[in-house]
C-alpha cells in the first residue's frame, strides 16, 4: 500500500513537471552563438593573413574556401557540443523515468539548443561567414579600399570595352565619352542580366559607339566586345559557383553541428545522474 502510494505521488509529479527546460536550453543556446561568433572571428583573422595579392605567395584561392569549409564545420561541431552538453548537463535531473526516456530527453534538450543558437546568430553568422568566405577579395583589394567608394561592378567591363590606346598612340580618339558610358551601362545591365548576351540590335549599337570612341575598326570592336562579354559571364558563373559551394558547406557544418549538440547533451545528462566517488565522477549509464 505504501509502495502504491508512492508511485502514485511520483506518477503525479511528473505529469506536473514540464518535460522541457527552457532555462537550460537558452543557456547553451547563448554559448553556443558566443563561441561560434568569436571562433568566425578568427577564422576570418586566419583567412585574411592567409591570402596575399602576390603570386606564389600565401594560399590559393581554392584551397581557401575548402579550408573555409572544413573550418566551417568545425566551428559548428565545437560550438554546438559545448552548448549541448551546457544543456543537458544543467538541466534539472527527473526522478522515476525510464532511463530510454531520459536519454531522449537530454538528446532533445541538446538539439533544441542548437536549434535556438541557430536561430539567434542567424543575422550575425551571416554577415561574418560572408566576411570569411570572400577573405580572398578582401586581401588582393585591401589596398585600394582608400581610393573612395566601391564603383558599380559593371562599370569594369563598360571601361574595357572603351579603352583606348596609349596617348599619343595611333588611332587615339578624343575621350569625352561619359555619357556614352552610361547609355552603354545601361544596355549591359538590361540585356545581359538573364545571362543570354546583347541582342543584334544592341550589339550593331554598341560595335559603332565602341569603335567611334576607341579608334578600333568595327572587326576589332566586335572581337573586343565579344571577349569581354565572355569575362562577364565567366565571372559570373564563377561567382554562382562559389555561392553554391558555400551553401553547401554551411548545411553541412548545420548538420554536424546538430549531431554534435545532441551527442554531447546526452553525454552530459550522463554525467548529471552520475555519482560520486570522492573526487570522481562515475556517468549514468546510457
Amino acid at each position: 500500500m505504501d509502495q502504491g502510494f508512492r508511485a502514485t505521488v511520483s506518477d503525479s509529479q511528473l505529469t506536473a513537471q514540464s518535460g522541457v527546460a527552457w532555462a537550460a536550453i537558452a543557456a547553451g543556446a547563448v554559448a553556443a552563438a558566443a563561441l561560434t561568433l568569436v571562433l568566425v572571428a578568427f577564422g576570418a583573422g586566419l583567412g585574411l593573413s592567409a591570402i596575399s595579392p602576390w603570386s606564389n605567395s600565401g594560399a590559393s584561392a581554392s584551397t581557401f574556401k575548402v579550408g573555409t569549409g572544413i573550418y566551417l564545420c568545425v566551428v559548428a561541431v565545437m560550438s554546438s557540443a559545448i552548448g549541448g552538453f551546457l544543456a543537458g548537463r544543467l538541466r534539472t535531473k527527473v526522478v522515476g523515468l525510464h532511463s530510454n526516456e531520459v536519454f531522449f530527453r537530454d538528446t532533445a534538450h541538446g538539439f533544441l539548443a542548437w536549434a535556438f543558437a541557430t536561430l539567434i546568430s542567424a543575422t550575425a553568422l551571416v554577415s561574418s561567414t560572408t566576411y570569411l568566405a570572400n577573405g580572398v577579395i578582401a586581401g588582393v583589394n585591401g589596398g585600394t579600399s582608400q581610393m573612395g567608394p566601391a564603383a558599380d561592378p559593371a562599370q569594369l567591363y563598360i571601361d574595357k570595352l572603351f579603352r583606348t590606346p596609349a596617348p599619343g598612340a595611333t588611332g587615339a580618339a578624343t575621350r569625352n565619352d561619359s555619357q556614352v558610358k552610361a547609355e552603354v551601362l545601361r544596355l549591359w545591365k538590361s540585356d545581359l542580366r538573364s545571362g543570354a548576351g546583347l541582342p543584334s540590335s544592341d550589339q550593331t549599337y554598341v560595335v559603332q559607339l565602341v569603335a567611334a570612341q576607341t579608334g578600333l575598326s568595327q572587326a576589332d570592336a566586335q572581337k573586343r566586345i565579344d571577349e569581354v562579354v565572355t569575362e562577364a559571364k565567366n565571372d559570373a558563373d564563377n561567382a554562382r559557383r562559389a555561392a553554391a559551394h558555400l551553401s553547401f558547406w554551411v548545411t553541412a557544418a548545420l548538420l554536424f553541428g546538430a549531431f554534435a549538440a545532441s551527442l554531447a547533451a546526452a553525454e552530459g545528462g550522463a554525467l548529471r545522474d552520475g555519482t560520486w566517488n570522492g573526487r570522481v565522477l562515475t556517468p549514468r549509464e546510457i
